[in-house]
C-alpha cells in the first residue's frame, strides 16, 4: 500500500501550475510584440520559430520538475508488512546449588556419566536462549549466596555466566535462604508479569543467614513465584548431605506456598521436561505490532527532479551553440 507521510505539499502542484501558465501568457506577449524591420535577416523567422519551440519544451521540463520536487517532498511510501515486536518479557532468576554433592555425575549426557551440575549448565543455556525478551539473572548458593549475573536482557552475558559455573565456588553448604532473599532483592515486580524464581538444589537449606521461611513469606508479600527443582534421588547425597535445619521448608512446600511448582529430576530427560513445562508455565507475552515494513520512494521523484533540470538545461546550452 502506497501513502503519504507529508501529503500538504501536493498543495503547492496548484501554485506551480499557476506560476508556470502566468509565465508562459507573458513570455508569449513578449514575443508577439517583437518586430525584426532589418531587410537582411531573412532567414531569421525560422531560427525564431525554433528558439520559440526550445523554449516551450524547456517550459515544460521545468513544470515537470517541480511537480515531481513538490510530490517528493510529500514522501511517498510503500508499507509492508507488519514488523513483530519483541515480545514483553519478565525478570527470571535461576538460583543453581553449587555445593559439592552437585558434582556427583548419577545423570548421563550421550551414553556417559557426567555431573549433575554439568548437565543441568547445558540445558539452562538452551532455556535462556530460547526466550528472547527476558531479563535473566544467576545466582549461585552454597555456604553463602552470591549473584554472578545481575537481572540483564543480555543473552551472551547470562550464557556466559552459566559456563562458567563450577562445584565448590560458594561454599560446601546449601544457603537456600540467602539464595531467595538476594533473587527478591533484584527482581522488578509487574502487574501483568512478575517475576519468577527457578531454584536448583539437591538438598534441603543447611546454611546462611536468613531463613527459608522468610524468604517465602517475602516473596508472597511481592507476588513473586518460586519454582524449586530437586536435583538427583540417590541415597549417596543425602548421606552426603548435612542435616538441615528445623522449622525450615521443604522445597516442595516453597514452590506450594508461593504458587510455584515442585519438580523433581532425576535424570537428564527429566531435566529437560521440567524446564520446557517451566517455560509453558511463564510463556513471555506477544505485544501487538505497532510498526510496518517502510520502503522510501521519495528519491526517485527527486532524482526525476534533478534529471528533467538537467535536461532542460542541456537544451539551453545546444539552443546557444
Amino acid at each position: 500500500m502506497i501513502t503519504l507521510a507529508h501529503p500538504a505539499w501536493l498543495f503547492l502542484l496548484p501554485l506551480i501550475a499557476l506560476g508556470f501558465w502566468f509565465g508562459a501568457r507573458r513570455s508569449e506577449g513578449a514575443l508577439t510584440a517583437t518586430h525584426l524591420v532589418h531587410p537582411d535577416l531573412s532567414a531569421l523567422p525560422d531560427e525564431a520559430a525554433q528558439s520559440k519551440t526550445t523554449r516551450r519544451v524547456q517550459t515544460a521540463l521545468a513544470f515537470l520538475a517541480a511537480c515531481c520536487l513538490a510530490a517528493g517532498l510529500s514522501q511517498p511510501q510503500w508499507l509492508g508488512p507488519a514488523v513483530p515486536e519483541k515480545p514483553q518479557g519478565r525478570d527470571i532468576m535461576l538460583l543453581v546449588d553449587t555445593s559439592t554433592t552437585m558434582s556427583i555425575d548419577d545423570f548421563e549426557l550421550n551414553k556417559q556419566r557426567v555431573p549433575r551440575l554439568d548437565v543441568l549448565k547445558g540445558i539452562a543455556r538452551r532455556f535462556v536462549a530460547a526466550r528472547d525478551g527476558d531479563r535473566f539473572g544467576l545466582i549461585a548458593f552454597g555456604n553463602h549466596a552470591a549473584t554472578l549475573t545481575a537481572p540483564t536482557f543480555d543473552q551472551d552475558l547470562m550464557l556466559t555466566s552459566l559456563s562458567r559455573l563450577q562445584v565448590g565456588i560458594a561454599g560446601e553448604a546449601t544457603a537456600i535462604g540467602d539464595a531467595l532473599g538476594l533473587a527478591l532483592k533484584q527482581v522488578k515486580t509487574d502487574d501483568r508479569l512478575q517475576p519468577a524464581l527457578i531454584l536448583f538444589s539437591d538438598g534441603d537449606n543447611t546454611a546462611g543467614e536468613m531463613k527459608p521461611a522468610e524468604s517465602v513469606a517475602a516473596a508472597l508479600a511481592l507476588g513473586v513465584k518460586i519454582y524449586t527443582v530437586e536435583i538427583g534421588t540417590d541415597l549417596f547425597a543425602s548421606a552426603a548431605r548435612p542435616a538441615s535445619k528445623s522449622n525450615d521448608p521443604s522445597l516442595k512446600a516453597i514452590a506450594e506456598t508461593t504458587g510455584g511448582k515442585y519438580y523433581v529430576a532425576g535424570n537428564t530427560q527429566a531435566l529437560e521436561a521440567i524446564i520446557n513445562d517451566i517455560g509453558r508455565l511463564e510463556p513471555t507475552v506477544a505485544r501487538p505490532a505497532t510498526r510496518r515494513q517502510i520502503a522510501e520512494w521519495y528519491w526517485a521523484l527527486l532524482a526525476a527532479s534533478a534529471a528533467l533540470l538537467v535536461l532542460a538545461r542541456v537544451l539551453a546550452i545546444r539552443e546557444q551553440a
